[in-house]
Parts: structure tokens; C-alpha cells; sequence
């Protein structure tokens, strides 16, 4: 039992062609230096999603790990150094499941000083308590292993990665820059048709036609507000040559004359969205009818889900086993930390760039989804009869990687709410749950960059998880 545990997760590294690059190589190898410089009774532990074994398309079974090896040498001789000094744990999430499906993989990481536990869950001991340990991936329906360790039994998450993600990454070199393979930043995995699109728009549209859509655009509101305006003059609600033949704008002389350009257009496009709309209304409504006659159901898979699944499990896990003091889970890449009386519910986050979805200075432009990064840690030890569960960040200097355009017409994003550095709880308290154990009514501390919710999808996890094996080791062998 080591005296001190660091948590993180949800780095997927590796991955076809572009998404083998590793933004935060710099930061990640003064991290794991730093522990290797403190050693001690420490144990880092991954919880999951270290690896992107998922967005390898070209190479199957334990090849993909030795890819991710030979694409990233330094961080793994950085680990074996780490590994030599402290303990270094990992648990397969579902983008790298395949650690938990070839026995090889456990040998092949001890090489370099790590121990791979090939389990659902695990559970530490510290102080008087107790964490349980899990990626989270059983707690979503759409990345749930149905039989924890065949490599045949997938779930529909793999499918989606493999033709998106893995594809966009086969393809990125044909991008305008290198933005393509920020797609396994995008989440929930709904918002890529809008991110593709943004993209199109400021990164990949010729510049002579941008030119002419932007202004278009620009000026869309106040084409509408022109022909409404013009309707009030008709029927005399409006004096005369208020909007129409207005002397101050002829005053403007030739930009008068490209603004009436710009309305005249876009009241063209106006009349044309009006005379197909109902036409494909109609249409639509009638494709529906038809599919779900045949049996076949459009948009039938929600990716993205908020925080509830997990909530509810480690709801079920504390009330459960009193012994468990804290909960950790990561794959949702929202870090958080959720405190209920003396029981704790901690979100390790991603060290992926985070992409936001900010609006434009100019409602008809498309929004721009806005890069940032989040290198977080989490420690938990013993202090006294307490248990403190610490939240650090490292300070990154990556650029925020924004066309000119994009610059110019974004919004700042709002700064996520910051997560409490320093939590001390009592692992003989109690557990105080919210009088209504609903998503929108938990009694949340902090929850940084929070998401869409959904329903809970699944029976939390108990001793034994329906999916897999839980490791029910209080010490572990040192």
C-alpha cells in the first residue's frame, strides 16, 4: 500500500497518421521527472484511455501498442525511469481495451516499469478508507464492454471511432493545416457535423468565396429587418422612404450602393428558402414515415451524455461499502470534483486539447470552437485520521491554434469554474446525499466544463461488475 496516490488519465496517445502527435509530450515528461525526482511511497496510477488504440485502423492486436512505443519513445523510457522509483499503475479504458484482451501487454509495460492491471476496477487503501478506481467506460451505453477481455466484443464506440475518428486521422495531411485530427477533441461526438462545418468555413473555403459569403452573412439580420421594415411602410405603419430610398443612406454614395447590393441578394436567398422549405418539410416528414415503416430508425445512437451514469454508480458503490471514501473515475474528460458529506466523486479530466463551442460577434456566422488545454493531476494520501484529496494543474504555453478570421469574429469562452485545490474529508463520517437524486439537483461543489446530461443508463458497479472482474487486493505485492 503506498502512502500516496497520483491520478491521471484519458491521454490517448497514439493513433493513424496525425493523431500519433502528442501536444503535451513536454509537459507529460516534466511531470512524470518530477515524480521520478521525489520517489517515495508514491503510486501513479492511469486510469484509463492512456493509449488510443482505437484510432489504429492499419494494425491489429498488440502491434497497436508497439506502434504507440515507437511513435513516442522519450515518454516511455521517461516512465521506465519514473517506474524505477515509484509504482506506476494502468487500467485499460475503452480506447485501449486491447490491454485487456492479450496477456503479452502485461509483460510488454513491465519492461518499462509499469504495472498493468487488467481489470474493470480497483481498489487502494488509504488512512482509514478506501478509493475505488475505474476509467468508466461501463457506465455508458454506447462504450460498455459486453464481455470484458474478448477482443472480439466491441462496442458500437469502437465502430464510431474507427470510421470518424481513425478515418479523419488517415486524411488529415489533405487539411488546410492540422485541425482534422483535433477530432478526438470534439465532444459529445454529435457536435462534429458543426465542427466540421466551422472548419470548412474559416479553415478550407476559398478565400474569394468566403470573401463574398461573409458579408452576406454579416448583413443577413439587417436584410431582415429591411424587409420588415418595408412591409411597415406598405401598409402605412411606417412614413415613407424610412427604410426605402432613405436619403441618408443614398448619402453614402458607393458603399450605398454595395449595401442595396448585399440586401438585394440576400432577399433572393430569403425568397428561395421561402419557396423550398415547405416542399422539404413535407419531404422530410414523409422519408421518416417511410424508414420507420422499413424498421429503420435515424439518429439512433446519442454519443454524448453528462455526469449522471457515473454519479448515480459511485452513489451505489459508497452506499454499498461504506469503506470507500473516494471515487475516481476519468472518460468523460471533464474534470471535476463532486463532494457529498464526507464522500468524494473526483473526475481525473484529459490531457486532450479541449475544443469550445463559442459563438460569433455576427449570430449568422458559424461559431468557433475554441482550443484550450487542462493538464491536470490529482493526489490523494493520508493525513492524520483525514483523508485530502488534492487538484493540481500544470501551466502549459500551447498557442491557441485560431486563424485570423476566426480571431476577429469568436467570442472569449467563459473560464471553467475552478475546482477546489485542497478537499479534507473524514473516512468514518457519513455520506450525505441530495434530497433528490436527480442530475440537475446534486449538490455539485465544482464540476469544470460541464456537459449535456442524459438519463443513467446502467446499475452502478458493485464488488463484481457484471462486465468484468474487480480487484479486491488491499496490498498489493511492492
Amino acid at each position: 500500500m503506498a502512502s500516496e496516490y497520483v491520478f491521471i488519465s484519458d491521454l490517448h496517445m497514439g493513433g493513424d497518421e496525425q493523431l500519433t502527435a502528442l501536444d503535451f509530450e513536454a509537459e507529460l515528461l516534466d511531470f512524470l521527472a518530477g515524480l521520478e525526482e521525489r520517489g517515495g511511497d508514491i503510486e501513479l496510477i492511469i486510469n484509463g484511455d492512456a493509449f488510443g488504440l482505437w484510432e489504429y485502423a492499419e494494425v491489429t492486436g498488440p502491434a497497436k501498442l508497439e506502434r504507440v512505443i515507437d511513435d513516442h519513445p522519450r515518454v516511455f523510457e521517461q516512465l521506465c525511469a519514473t517506474g524505477a522509483e515509484i509504482d506506476i499503475t494502468l487500467i485499460p479504458g475503452n480506447h485501449d481495451y486491447d490491454l485487456a484482451c492479450y496477456d503479452s501487454h502485461v509483460d510488454r509495460l513491465e519492461e518499462f516499469n509499469v504495472a498493468l492491471e487488467q481489470e474493470i476496477a480497483i481498489i487502494r487503501e488509504v488512512g482509514d478508507g478506501e478509493i475505488w478506481i475505474e476509467h468508466g467506460q461501463q457506465r455508458d451505453a454506447n462504450n460498455r464492454l459486453p464481455d470484458w477481455g474478448s477482443p472480439d466484443a466491441l462496442p458500437v464506440g469502437y465502430f464510431v471511432v474507427q470510421r470518424i475518428v481513425a478515418a479523419a486521422g488517415r486524411y488529415s495531411g489533405q487539411a488546410r493545416g492540422d485541425w482534422l485530427r483535433d477530432i478526438q477533441s470534439v465532444a459529445p461526438m454529435e457536435e462534429i457535423p458543426r465542427w466540421l462545418l466551422s472548419n470548412y468555413f474559416y479553415r478550407e473555403m476559398s478565400p474569394f468565396l468566403r470573401a463574398i459569403v461573409v458579408p452576406l452573412l454579416v448583413f443577413f439580420n439587417l436584410t431582415l429587418l429591411y424587409l420588415f421594415g418595408t412591409v411597415l411602410e406598405t401598409v402605412g405603419l411606417l412614413p415613407a422612404r424610412f427604410f426605402t430610398d432613405n436619403p441618408v443612406v443614398h448619402a453614402l454614395g458607393v458603399a450605398a450602393i454595395v449595401l442595396e447590393l448585399i440586401v438585394a441578394v440576400n432577399l433572393v436567398i430569403i425568397a428561395v428558402l421561402a419557396l423550398v422549405a415547405v416542399p422539404l418539410w413535407l419531404f422530410r416528414r414523409d422519408l421518416k414515415r417511410t424508414l420507420e415503416r422499413f424498421g429503420v430508425v435515424l439518429s439512433g445512437v446519442r454519443v454524448g451524455q453528462g455526469d449522471e451514469p457515473f454519479l448515480n454508480a459511485a452513489r451505489e458503490v459508497f452506499e454499498s461499502n461504506p469503506d470507500i471514501a473516494v471515487f475516481v473515475y476519468g472518460h468523460t474528460h471533464r474534470a471535476s470534483l463532486t463532494r457529498w458529506g464526507d464522500r468524494v466523486v473526483v473526475n481525473t479530466g484529459t490531457w486532450l486539447k479541449k475544443l469550445q463551442h463559442v459563438e460569433t460577434w455576427f449570430s449568422r456566422l458559424p461559431g468557433v470552437y475554441y482550443p484550450s488545454f487542462r493538464l491536470n493531476y490529482v493526489r490523494i494520501f493520508a493525513e492524520g485520521d483525514r483523508i485530502v484529496v488534492e487538484y493540481e494543474e500544470i501551466e502549459t504555453e500551447q498557442s491557441v491554434d485560431l486563424t485570423r478570421i476566426q480571431r476577429l469574429v469568436a467570442r472569449r469562452p467563459p473560464q471553467p469554474e475552478p475546482i477546489p485545490a485542497r478537499t479534507v474529508i473524514d473516512p468514518n463520517g457519513r455520506l450525505e446525499l441530495p434530497e433528490v437524486e436527480s442530475d440537475s439537483d446534486l449538490d455539485r461543489d465544482v464540476s469544470a466544463d460541464a456537459g449535456s446530461r442524459s438519463p443513467s443508463v446502467d446499475e452502478g458497479v458493485k464488488r463484481a461488475d457484471e462486465g468484468g472482474r474487480v480487484d479486491e487486493e488491499r496490498e498489493r505485492p511492492r
